[in-house]
Formats: C-alpha cells, sequence, structure tokens
C-alpha cells in the first residue's frame, strides 16, 4: 500500500489483490475447518451442498462486497454510512461485520497459535498428544501473543507492503504443499476409505443443520460476511476486472478446500480416528502423517510453519477491518489501529486459550440458546455466536442492503470496469441482479429461519 496522508493506498498488482484476497480466504477455514465440519456432516454429500452455496451464494456475495468496497472507497463503516445507510443498516450490517472480524480474530489467534507450537513439537519429534497440548494454558496464552504480534507488525507495514508482498510468495508455496501431503495421504494403507467417505454421497446424512454449515463454512471460508472483501475491496484501482479477480479467490478458495479433504480424510481412516472429531482434527493427524515420510520432521515443520502463515494472511485481513474503521473514521494513525485492535484481540482471546482443558470455569462453560443444543467451552460459544451466527446475518443485511436500499446499478457499475460482459442489460448483469436481489437473500433467510430453530418449532406444532 502507498501510504497517503490519510494511511489509505491501493494494491500494487492484480495479482498481489488476488493473492492477498485468497489468502484472507485460504487459511484455516480451509485446512483446519472444512476438514471437520466435512467430517461432522457425513463427507460426499456436504461437499456437494458446499460447491453448490459456493457458486449459487458465495460467488456473487464476493462481488457484492468487493463491488461495494471499490464504489465507495471506504471500508465497511464508511461503505455503509457513506451510502446513507440508517442506523438498523449499520447496526445489522456495517458495525456487526466489525464485530465478526474482531471476534473471530480473538480465538482463531489461538488456533493460528498452536501452529507455531507444532513447528517446534515437529522439529524435536516431541509425541505428547494434541490434548496434553492445548490444555497448557500458558503456553496456549504465549502463543497467541507471538501470533497476535507478528499479524500486528505485518498490518503496520500497510497492504501492499506487507500483505501483498508475503501473499505472492507464500501462498504458491502453501498450495504445493498441501499437494505433496494430499498425494502421500492418499498412499497411506486403508486409505481408500478414506477417500470413498469424503467423495461417495450419503444423502441419509444430510440434514438442514449440514445445508446451514455448508452455506456457513463457505461465508467463513470465502471471508463473506465479516467486512473483509469490502475493506479489502476499496483498496482496488477502478480499472482492475473485479469479477475476474473474484472468480479467481473462489476458485483458489474452493480448490484449497477440496484439497486439504485429499489430504486429511484418507489419513484419518489410515489410521483410524473418527472423522468426526471436531477443530483439533487437524492437529490429530497431520502429525501421524509426517512421520511415516523420510524427513518427516522437516517436512512437518515447514507445513506448519506455512499453515501458520496461511492462517496469518487471514488474521491480517481480521485485523485490518477494524483497525480501517479507526483509520477512516476516527482519522488514527494505522500504527495506533493496529496497535490498539491487536491488544484488545489479545486480551479477548485468552479466555478462548483457556477453554481446552486449562480453566475449568472456560472449559466447561454451558450455554444453551433457543435454536441450539447446548454448546460447552468459551471458544465454541464465541464460534457458534461470531464464526458461525452473525456471519450469515451481516451476509443477508449486506445482500439486501445492496439489492434494495443502494441503486445495484452502481455495484453492476463497479463489475463492468473491465469486464464488459457485466454491461448493464446484459445476460451476466441480469442474472447477478436477479440472484442479489431475489435467490441469495431467499436461501439465506430461510437458513436463518432453520438454525432460528422455526422450522422445527412447526414440525412440532
Amino acid at each position: 500500500m502507498n501510504v497517503s496522508s490519510d494511511n489509505r493506498g491501493q494494491w500494487g498488482s492484480k495479482f498481489g489483490f488476488i493473492m492477498a484476497a485468497a489468502g484472507s480466504a485460504v487459511g484455516l477455514g480451509n485446512i483446519w475447518r472444512f476438514p471437520y465440519i466435512t467430517g461432522q456432516n457425513g463427507g460426499g454429500a456436504f461437499v456437494m451442498v458446499y460447491i453448490l452455496c459456493v457458486l449459487l451464494i458465495g460467488v456473487p456475495l464476493l462481488f457484492t462486497e468487493m463491488g461495494l468496497g471499490r464504489f465507495t472507497k471506504k471500508s465497511t463503516i464508511g461503505a455503509f454510512k457513506d451510502t446513507g445507510a440508517s442506523s438498523v443498516w449499520m447496526g445489522a450490517g456495517a458495525i456487526l461485520a466489525l464485530c465478526v472480524s474482531f471476534f473471530v480474530l480473538s480465538y482463531y489467534g489461538v488456533i493460528a497459535g498452536w501452529t507455531i507450537g507444532y513447528i517446534y513439537k515437529s522439529l524435536i519429534g516431541a509425541t505428547a498428544g494434541f490434548e496434553a497440548f492445548a490444555a497448557n494454558g500458558t503456553a496456549s496464552i504465549i502463543l497467541l501473543g507471538m501470533f497476535m504480534l507478528v499479524t500486528v507488525l505485518i498490518v503496520l507495514g500497510g497492504v501492499s507492503g506487507g500483505i501483498e508482498k508475503a501473499a505472492k510468495i507464500l501462498m504458491p508455496i502453501l498450495f504445493i504443499l498441501i499437494f505433496v501431503v494430499a498425494i502421500r495421504s492418499l498412499m497411506l494403507d486403508g486409505a481408500m476409505a478414506g477417500v470413498e467417505f469424503y467423495l461417495k454421497p450419503d444423502f441419509s446424512k444430510l440434514t438442514a443443520n449440514s445445508i446451514l454449515a455448508a452455506l456457513g463454512q463457505a461465508f467463513f471460508s470465502m471471508s463473506i460476511g465479516w467486512g473483509i472483501m469490502i475493506t479489502y475491496g476499496s483498496y482496488l484501482p477502478k480499472d482492475s476486472n473485479l469479477v475476474e479477480s473474484g472468480v479467481y479467490v473462489g476458485l483458489m478458495d474452493t480448490g484449497i478446500a477440496l484439497l486439504s479433504g485429499f489430504m486429511i480424510f484418507p489419513a484419518v481412516f489410515a489410521f483410524g480416528k473418527s472423522p468426526e472429531a471436531g477443530p483439533t482434527l487437524v492437529f490429530q493427524v497431520l502429525p501421524d502423517i509426517f512421520s511415516t515420510m523420510p524427513g518427516g520432521n522437516i517436512i512437518g515443520a515447514l507445513f506448519f510453519l506455512l499453515l501458520m502463515v496461511a492462517a496469518l494472511t487471514s488474521s491480517i485481513s481480521m485485523l485490518e477491518v477494524p483497525a480501517s474503521y479507526f483509520i477512516d473514521e476516527k482519522k488514527w494513525s494505522r500504527k495506533k489501529s493496529a496497535w490498539v485492535v491487536g491488544i484488545a484481540a489479545f486480551l479477548f482471546g485468552v479466555p478462548s486459550a483457556l477453554s481446552h482443558g486449562a480453566s475449568d470455569l472456560f472449559t466447561n462453560m454451558s450455554i444453551t440458546l433457543p435454536w441450539t443444543d447446548a454448546i460447552i467451552g468459551f471458544q465454541e460459544i464465541v464460534d457458534y455466536i461470531f464464526g458461525t451466527f452473525f456471519i450469515v446475518v451481516v451476509a443477508l443485511t449486506t445482500c439486501l442492503y445492496v439489492a434494495w436500499k443502494l441503486p445495484i446499478e452502481n455495484i453492476v457499475g463497479e463489475l463492468d470496469q473491465g469486464s464488459p460482459a457485466f454491461k448493464a442489460g446484459n445476460f451476466a448483469s441480469r442474472a447477478f441482479v436477479f440472484f442479489i436481489r431475489f435467490v441469495c437473500p431467499t436461501v439465506i433467510l430461510l437458513v436463518l429461519l432453520n438454525m432460528m430453530g422455526v422450522f422445527g418449532i412447526f414440525a412440532g406444532a
């Protein structure tokens, strides 16, 4: 980012933006979250629903958020405010998006900190299990602090000088390493049972909650409903092809998510572990894969290093959303904004770091919302509220705001820049408007109502 007097600027190149935006999307959401969500929802049938959610809902919403950001040249709060949003739109859209990025960052930093710990564990060949590792509260807090410090330091360097430069080198390397580990996983004895689980649809295991999980994963993985793509879109120059960039981001994000399944599930079945193990799946399975490879310690350390980098490119974007609010709206310096947000996220992340056995208070918390079963553990609670539920709310609000409050032609005009197929009146632009006005909000609303137990109430009437 070429820093100006108001701390703003733009991406140095189209490739740099694609790598940075893909870096925001491609992270622990693909490699950590996608495999265990797939495992908990029946495998192949869930994968099919996920791909449909990405194509029919995720990509149009990605265009919408990027277009809104570039149209206003403002971060999330400014984008809503400068287009005349009322307090209702501001609260359910912009402010809630800022909260999503901040609170998810707080526990995302805990998981990312584990990747730092596993770099060390891999190098020294430590054999202690994940449960004992995560239950060490002091170590988890230190690792959280280390990760947040690196995140803040990169955000201090701006967009082009920090995020873009790192992403252009490290994201391709991450992709190559995931591919190598996936090949090794497929060569294990018993791996084909995992491939069958992953690819063979079992629609009997597909429930309404599975569809919700697929849509929520698409939002989580593609950074939709966070305000991230609005903020990143605001740094795009007017002559860049927004549609092409968005398609590349979506393809890279989905491709790596699907590839991560080939990395995880064959090994899960080969080593006799449960595909429903939950959020710790990647930390339980990958070390077993590396232990069977020549030079596995080094390969494992390198992989977790790059997994940390993938997490870092996502955490940077999460920190950038609230930081850009203070830069744009409060006229704070980038330095002050980054430090304030980073320290606050670290402090709020401490209970999550202690919620894996280090503290009984935070590990065995129990909350039962009107529409969910009991959720145990502080991190799980924050993940459900901000990493699942509110992401859907923000996505719905943004969709409705752009489709019905704004002149949607403004966003179509942004898509038209560099992509004449989206010129007003053409098939592509008409299809986009139809999806954003009718298809996307209808699907998201139905999922949200199901999430809140509305359909269950009627079923029991």
